[in-house]
């Protein structure tokens, strides 16, 4: 079979592979969409901490189940699904107490094991996810809508409050529209201007752009009368929006933390102290989670596919990344079609 293999930073290839057999707990998936999320673009720059050359990227993705084994229970052949790709070791101290999206060893799709950006991928049938009749396109969206879900829920967003998220990338502008969902009134930051005025779209209330710390300072003030956001969600990674999500808290605020950083931050921690802030970390999702948002993007009938800025065929991949890379500032969430 042919997949889409990133052979080391910044050199991404089709190469032929063995076709998976499948396990009798097992199906075999032939994937129709997957997105090229953030940390598959790290891995093409070579600044994925947690990656080894050559790798199969893609977590993200809708599938058309071809083979299933008769252990699978639930599904059939035709079925079109997603999939839960954080693949938990199970007896770690994090997996006895439930916390199974923060395994102690996980392993993601596409960054720790190989990933879904192939013709044809296994996967056990614990993960499968029914996809309910949502269009392809919007059911490769689930898995990033539920990292920023996650998040969402973590902060116990509720209706009424102001919430304001820093970044506005596919992340950060689908936690907006989680919170939005449950009746907050949603604010997006973001150095890019382009981005901010596509997240617009959504319906959010406004944006901050961010163009330094006066500007963002000023921006958060005039918002909420001085006295900051009720939640503020960090879909960045970077110790400065961290900052900025911090000042712009409101005394017992809660902070949500989503993006992946690898820089230090020299923080003045006593803020913390000061507001008393609730300061939630987010990481992956759990399988319900999956489930929970094919039901919200159903019944709220979601315009998720508004998120996808650019759609690539299989055999132009190396050309997504490269392009991808080349204006991150730009291209929201780009996908390749199977």
């Amino acid at each position: 079979m042919k997949a889409i293999t990133i052979v080391k930073p910044g050199q991404v290839e089709i190469r032929d592979l063995p076709k998976p057999e499948i396990k009798s707990d097992e199906a075999l998936l032939r994937p129709l969409f997957g997105g090229i999320c953030g940390s598959d673009l790290n891995s093409y720059r070579g600044t994925n901490a947690y990656m080894a050359y050559p790798r199969v990227p893609g977590h993200e993705f809708s599938a058309e189940i071809v083979e299933i084994g008769p252990d699978v229970k639930g599904f059939k052949v035709g079925d079109i699904v997603t999939a839960n790709p954080y693949f938990n070791c199970g007896h770690c101290y994090s997996c006895d107490h439930g916390l199974v999206n923060a395994c102690m060893s996980n392993q993601t799709m596409g960054v720790q094991r190989e990933g879904g950006f192939a013709e044809y991928v296994a996967m056990p049938g614990s993960r499968l996810i029914d996809g309910k009749g949502l269009a392809p396109k919007i059911l490769a969206l689930i898995e990033p809508f539920c990292i920023g879900y996650h998040g969402i829920q973590r902060a116990v967003v509720k209706a009424g409050d102001k919430v304001l998220v820093v970044g506005a990338g596919t992340i950060g502008v689908l936690a907006a529209i989680a919170a939005k969902s449950r009746g907050a009134e949603v604010w997006i930051c973001d150095v890019a201007p382009k981005k901010l005025e596509y997240a617009m779209r959504f319906g959010l209330k406004g944006t901050i752009l961010n163009t330094g710390a006066e500007a963002f300072d000023k921006g958060w003030r005039e918002i909420t009368d001085n006295n900051g956001f009720d939640v503020t969600v960090e879909c960045v990674g970077l110790p400065s929006t961290f900052q900025n999500c911090l000042d712009a808290a409101c005394f017992g605020a809660r902070v949500a933390v989503i993006g992946v950083g690898k820089h230090n931050i020299d923080l003045d921690f006593t803020i913390i102290q000061k507001k008393e802030l609730n300061i939630y970390g987010s990481r992956n999702a759990m399988t319900k989670d999956f489930i929970e948002l094919i039901d919200v993007v159903r019944s709220q009938n979601l315009k998720l596919d508004d998120v996808i800025t650019n759609i690539y065929p299989f055999d132009k991949a190396a050309q997504a990344f490269e392009d991808f890379d080349k204006n991150a500032g730009s291209m929201l969430k780009v996908m390749i079609e199977f």
